[in-house]
């Protein structure tokens, strides 16, 4: 489907490579992995230039949200169908709206504002979230994926990502999925999707293995692990910032660098 809206809650784990197979063996008579098997996603995540939203989510607040492009295999021309993606996070809920696109209508409404034909719910809500928030393409991501639902309840869904890598150069879906590891090689990034509760039967495949879940973001982490991204944000303002050149300061430059954009002549 071109529009689609998914609410679930998405626990997160990882795993060695031997918890792995024994995961999927303990499995293989719950769980069918779907028609795409091994598949490659490649995402563009915007954020602001001071990378505020991603700032802000790995402050765990109890509401936030991120914008991505996302193709399933690098893209082979601006006819290839690619997704506008807005991710929200409420209270350990997890609301996606996303909708189909061309590669060259995404970009051109992405990296250009100009807006596709295409107009619909999803589409204002993602206008109204560009109208909000200065983003740019900021950081590419991909990994590869296998993805199982349930066999007695389809909506019970997990995915196995593997191979993570992210690049700050070359934005662009058809620019290749390289870029730098973000996991050990022996690490497998496993998420659990679920429309309510953990059925027991999994909860305890989990137990038998030893296995908690954890809070991480594959973006959030890409951005952690290099200061040069979040001390851009002190860059950006260093010109506004006080005589002392603190970052206690940060805000009020903010609040100047803010204001002198608004009297910039239009």
């Amino acid at each position: 489907m071109s529009e689609t809206v998914f609410k679930r809650y998405e626990k997160k784990y990882l795993l060695t490579s031997e918890q792995e197979r024994e995961f999927l063996r303990l499995i293989e008579d719950r769980m069918m992995i779907d028609r795409y098997g091994l598949h490659t996603i490649c995402n563009i995540y915007f954020d602001t230039p001071d990378f505020d939203l991603i700032r802000h989510s790995v402050e765990k607040p109890i509401y936030k949200e991120k914008l991505r492009l996302r193709s399933y295999g690098v893209p082979e021309s601006g006819d290839s169908k690619v997704y506008v993606e807005l991710k929200k996070k409420f209270k350990g809920i997890v609301y996606k709206r996303r909708v189909g696109l061309k590669l060259s209508e995404a970009e051109a409404y992405l990296y250009d504002g100009v807006h596709p034909a295409k107009d619909n719910q999803i589409m204002r809500e993602i206008d109204w979230f560009l109208k909000m928030n200065p983003v740019e393409p900021r950081v590419y991501l991909a990994y590869d994926r296998r993805a199982f639902f349930g066999i007695e309840d389809e909506s019970i869904r997990l995915t196995l990502d593997k191979n993570i890598r992210c690049r700050r150069k070359k934005l662009r879906l058809g620019e290749g999925a390289v870029g730098e590891q973000l996991l050990d090689e022996d690490m497998t990034l496993m998420e659990i999707k679920l429309p309510e509760y953990m059925p027991t039967w999994m909860a305890y495949i989990l137990s038998e293995l030893g296995v908690a879940p954890v809070s991480i973001s594959k973006y959030g982490t890409y951005y952690c692990e290099h200061p040069d991204m979040y001390m851009s944000v002190i860059e950006n303002h260093l010109p506004l910032l006080g005589s002392a050149g603190s970052v206690v300061d940060l805000g009020n430059a903010r609040l100047r660098k803010k204001a002198s954009k608004d009297k910039t002549p239009r």
